[in-house]
């Protein structure tokens, strides 16, 4: 009895010391948790979720499904009072699975109403020295007249629609829901004032010569259908400006009348040639479709100014028909130069056209064509055959701006012909980027007025490519021994935009109309981003098959971001969810550089308590560091490894073995917020050098610093971390070991001075 109180005694004597010293050692309160913040994970969060109308993999769904809107235009030019009038039928057919109440239909035009608030949307400041000209248009001249007058909107049987305009959009209410798979036509007359596009950089309008006669370049001028679809039901976002357009593929039978002294090329197939061409005309036009070398002028700069002595009053109409075309645009001029010729694709012909004014030439008969033709080749080899029968460009001062197989471009000589390489590569740019936009976004269809960078990124991106091969085709028209000078692409180019003011710069995934700066967000940055991804994160034959699959995917459909990222990923087996979150969906830039480096050998046995089975490792700066070591093969320093080696390896594995000497352990640290590959050129004492790109994965597991052992059997003498400028580093003082000295502005200045 005794021993079991003793024995409970005890008990509870434990039992309470353990409550002390738990109450003494009680754990510290847990940190809460945390939800995942690497750079790596999925874009669950930013990613829409697959249905049956897009697929996980970034193709269409069973169940994709895209409106279609015909047109059938009668479009007369008054030339003499500059203004344009219509009337069209349109059939619009409902694919959709919903029941429509109403239509929404674009009025672009209306942003240069004279009560157009696009003209309010930026603040404004007084400027000390103000140009007579600017001085005048803001504060002196009236207001200019334009926007659509419309006439009518009537069903088929004749009877008024009603309708309502709403800026820029014009909804018009049905007496009953367009039922879904069900079509209807309704008829819209209009006219409105064509606009100067040489003042406030109009994208369509008419450019006045100093003889009176006037080059018209017409887009954007007929009523359009907007765009319903699965992502958001009606895009009817208004026209402010800048986000450009979301529309519907279509059949056009287009019937335009002009002046008679006018020549004309539009989007679609001339039907009535005979009609509107001369003999000399015709004859010239049978001789360029067999011409694919050179054009072949259809009308020449002395027909031009022949008829420009006059105005006639007797008129002429151009009759085109167009299949599956998302737009519709059209040039006409008794002032233009023309000339066409043949391309060669794999699969058919395509006709590579320029007209121009005498003012553009010498430069446009030199180079428009050449650059067309080149164009389609390029862009063609890269994603698809270019479809349509013709690609058009056209001279326009101050002008870039593209549609369905024609577009205007600048690049006009000075006066006295002559011009200097900066208009000439601009030029030749221009042309490649706006007849580049037939492939994006007029048959691969994104949504312009939201995803800006969806045609002018990945157009700018193709334009980089072109050019490069433009140079290559064309040596003849670049500086000896120079690559073609893009102005976008490489990465080098954008580092000022990306090491910029972060209160100034917007994600790429955002709206045209609320970027801070337009060129470089929609075009410099996701063309370089995709640059890079090409060359140096996925190499180019996966990168150039899974952009060939998006290409062809969405070929006349309409993707969204989510179904090119996603293709990008299907197609090449790389996960590039960092990737995209790095460079489209934040402001961070890239910045890697090198923290610190520490050297070591492998330790003698004698003296150092080697522990059994071990190769004991010294720092540099550390007492027990034998200088006379240095370039000492390790199995001579440690006992214990040249023990392995004789165990485990036989005489012909020993003698192949090339041990390392020197061990460096290399702490390369990240301020950027991008993760990218860890691109490194080792140089040694012999003068040797050794490049290691290591992948951007690298960084997952620690965002800010990560440490590389490097064993070698020369001596380290230098590390530069992407040496060729291959990443879009900002900051290049601190990629270099040992530091390089950074010269300072006055420095640099001083031998540009010299220079």
């Amino acid at each position: 009895m005794m021993m079991k109180i003793k024995y409970c005694f005890a008990s509870m004597l434990f039992l309470f010391g353990t409550m002390l010293i738990a109450q003494e050692e009680a754990p510290k309160e847990r940190e809460p948790g945390h939800t995942n913040q690497s750079r790596f994970k999925q874009l669950y969060e930013e990613f829409a979720t697959p249905n049956t109308y897009r697929s996980a993999s970034g193709a269409p769904g069973p169940d994709y499904y895209q409106q279609q809107a015909d047109y059938v235009m009668d479009i007369e030019l008054d030339d003499a009072n500059k203004k344009i009038y219509g009337e069209e039928t349109i059939t619009y057919f409902n694919n959709s699975p919903d029941d429509l109440e109403f239509l929404w239909v674009q009025l672009d035009q209306n942003v240069r109403a004279k009560d157009s608030k696009a003209k309010l949307k930026n603040g404004s400041s007084i400027r000390a020295n103000e140009s007579v000209e600017n001085f005048a248009k803001k504060y002196v001249n009236p207001a200019f007249d334009g926007g659509f007058n419309i006439d009518f909107v009537k069903d088929a049987s004749g009877k008024a629609l009603p309708y309502t305009v709403s800026f820029t959009m014009m909804r018009i209410d049905l007496p009953k829901p367009l039922k879904s798979k069900e079509q209807m036509s309704f008829s819209i007359k209009w006219n409105y004032n064509i606009p100067d596009h040489t003042v406030d950089r109009a994208r369509s309008g008419y450019e006045e010569f100093a003889d009176g006669h006037r080059a018209y370049v017409i887009a954007q001028f007929f009523p359009r259908m907007a765009v319903y679809n699965d992502v958001e039901g009606w895009q009817n976002h208004q026209f402010w400006g800048n986000g450009e357009f979301a529309l519907n593929f279509g059949d056009y039978e287009v019937n335009i009348t002009v002046p008679a002294d006018h020549v004309l090329d539009a989007t679609g197939t001339l039907q009535n040639r005979k009609e509107v061409f001369s003999k000399d005309m015709m004859k010239r036009y049978e001789q360029a479709k067999k011409s694919y070398d050179k054009p072949v002028v259809i009308v020449t700069q002395e027909e031009a100014l022949e008829a420009s002595k006059g105005f006639s009053k007797k008129k002429k109409t151009w009759k085109f028909k167009a299949k599956n075309v998302r737009d519709y645009g059209f040039a006409t001029s008794r002032r233009f130069i023309w000339d066409m010729q043949n391309v060669k694709l794999d699969s058919r012909d395509v006709m590579a056209v320029s007209m121009y004014p005498p003012e553009g030439n010498p430069l446009w008969e030199e180079y428009s064509t050449k650059a067309v033709a080149h164009t389609l080749r390029s862009y063609s080899s890269h994603t698809f055959d270019y479809p349509y029968p013709k690609a058009i460009s056209v001279h326009a001062k101050r002008q870039g701006m593209e549609y369905p197989m024609i577009c205007w471009n600048y690049g006009r000589p000075n006066p006295d012909g002559t011009y200097s390489d900066r208009v000439k590569y601009g030029m030749i740019s221009v042309i490649i980027h706006e007849v580049g936009h037939n492939f994006f976004p007029m048959i691969v269809n994104s949504d312009e007025r939201q995803w800006g960078w969806m045609d002018e990124g990945l157009d700018t991106f193709m334009q980089y490519m072109a050019e490069q091969e433009f140079g290559e085709a064309f040596p003849e028209a670049v500086a000896p021994n120079s690559a073609y000078p893009s102005r976008r692409g490489a990465p080098s180019k954008i580092v000022p935009y990306m090491s910029g003011d972060q209160s100034a710069i917007s994600p790429i995934m955002s709206n045209p109309e609320n970027v801070y700066k337009l060129g470089p967000n929609a075009y410099g940055k996701p063309a370089t981003a995709l640059n890079i991804l090409r060359e140096t994160i996925m190499g180019k034959e996966l990168f150039d098959h899974a952009f060939k699959t998006y290409s062809k995917r969405w070929m006349f459909k309409h993707p969204t971001p989510e179904d090119f990222f996603r293709t990008m990923e299907e197609a090449s087996a790389v996960d590039l969810d960092y990737y995209w979150r790095g460079w489209f969906y934040t402001t961070d830039y890239v910045d890697i550089g090198v923290k610190g480096i520490k050297k070591y050998q492998v330790a003698k046995k004698p003296g150092m308590g080697d522990l059994m089975g071990k190769v004991i490792m010294v720092e540099a700066d550390s007492d027990q560091f034998d200088p006379d070591l240095e370039g000492v093969s390790p199995s001579e320093t440690s006992q214990t490894l040249k023990e392995f080696m004789m165990d485990n390896m036989s005489e012909a594995e020993r003698a192949a073995v090339r041990e390392p000497k020197y061990f460096y352990e290399v702490t390369y640290e990240k301020p950027g917020g991008i993760p990218m590959p860890l691109i490194v050129e080792y140089t040694y004492n012999d003068g040797t050098t050794e490049n290691i790109t290591y992948p951007a994965e690298l960084w997952r597991k620690n965002d800010k610093e990560v440490t590389i052992v490097l064993s070698s059997q020369k001596e380290l003498k230098g590390i530069i971390v992407d040496p060729k400028a291959e990443t879009a580093d900002i900051d290049t003082t601190n990629n270099s070991w040992p530091s390089k000295e950074q010269k300072s502005e006055f420095d640099q200045m001083k031998e540009k001075i010299k220079g």
